[in-house]
């Protein structure tokens, strides 16, 4: 069981204006001009990097500010872990809340406990009334990212790695070092706990942080900027995705998918958001998106999820129609 860590006791240090300052900056660029009118929700796991987030925000914007923590129950002494975030916003006057699933986690762990993580996340900010949710990931975690990314050959959209912005989820320390946030944290007394999974070498991302904590040929804030720069990339590529799509004479017919002679990154887009426009939950990327296009230029029917996609006739290569796949009868 993680036990909290409480730093050396020592005289109180003056509150660091200028790591406050900069937190403001950042939220100002994320929020827009109106942010420090805003209430945000803080998700705070009560690691380091999560309760610098915490103390930053509540010194930036004093009773404006929410924490919550997930315990999903996991693993012994995650609820030890959530009454000391509890403990410490009770007594900062923060409001805190604790988030369990309602349901045991099935299927895949990490990725089934991060989509409950974020579900629940969503739902206490609707209830709360709530302008975002900070999450508390850095430029270490962006870099750690980008090279797993890179070991699975993602493209230019899973390169961007993780969005400082995502809908109603706002993630301003992604240029902020790891090493800065356990500094605030040390030396402003909070209490802390190491979650062991971040050294748990079944984990990839454990392994990786480890090779990654030795090496000091990567600059992990220059991969940051690259990955700002990829994710304005992406949306570039889809906001011209979007309006190419417009300009087709039945761009309304949402079964229909063009090529004019498109480089293949386009076309690729120009697939992904007509399946989507067709089934929202769809994910198709990579090498299943690329074998699905493969039969699409060879004349071939592709299957995707409960789609069909068959090329016009007459109009073979140029021209295709989305539609649902068949029921399959029910063996008796």
């Amino acid at each position: 069981m993680s036990e909290p860590m409480q730093p050396p006791q020592k005289q109180k240090q003056a509150v660091d204006f200028d790591a406050v300052g900069r937190i403001g900056r950042d939220l100002l660029a994320l929020a827009g001009p109106d942010w420090h009118r805003l209430h945000y929700g803080v998700a705070v796991s009560g690691g380091p990097d999560s309760m610098a987030l915490l103390w930053l925000m509540a010194a930036l914007l004093p009773g404006q500010i929410h924490a919550a923590t997930v315990d999903h129950g996991l693993r012994p002494g995650s609820d030890d872990e959530a009454r000391m975030v509890a403990g410490f916003c009770a007594r900062e006057l923060i409001s805190h809340s604790t988030l369990n699933p309602p349901t045991p986690i099935k299927g895949s762990q990490q990725a089934a406990a991060r989509a409950e993580r974020y579900r629940l996340l969503e739902q206490w900010r609707k209830d709360n009334g709530l302008a975002y949710i900070l999450t508390a990931h850095h430029a270490d975690d962006q870099l750690e990212t980008i090279v797993m990314r890179l070991n699975r050959s993602s493209g230019v959209g899973g390169l961007a790695a993780i969005r400082a912005k995502n809908g109603f989820i706002m993630r301003p320390l992604l240029h902020w070092r790891r090493d800065d946030l356990v500094r605030i944290a040390l030396d402003e007394d909070l209490p802390f706990v190491d979650d062991p999974s971040n050294s748990d070498s079944r984990f990839d991302r454990a392994r990786l942080r480890h090779a990654l904590a030795s090496q000091a040929i990567l600059d992990v804030e220059a991969a940051a900027r690259s990955a700002d720069w990829l994710a304005e990339a992406d949306d570039a590529i889809d906001w011209a995705v979007e309006r190419l799509i417009a300009a087709w004479p039945d761009a309304s017919d949402i079964a229909v998918i063009r090529d004019d002679g498109y480089p293949p990154e386009i076309f690729r887009r120009v697939v992904t958001q007509r399946l989507r426009a067709n089934d929202s939950q769809l994910q198709v990327r990579g090498a299943a998106l690329d074998g699905v296009i493969a039969a699409m230029k060879g004349g071939r029917r592709a299957m995707v999820g409960a789609l069909l996609i068959d090329a016009v006739p007459g109009l073979q290569g140029t021209i295709w129609r989305i539609s649902p796949a068949p029921r399959r009868k029910a063996l008796k």
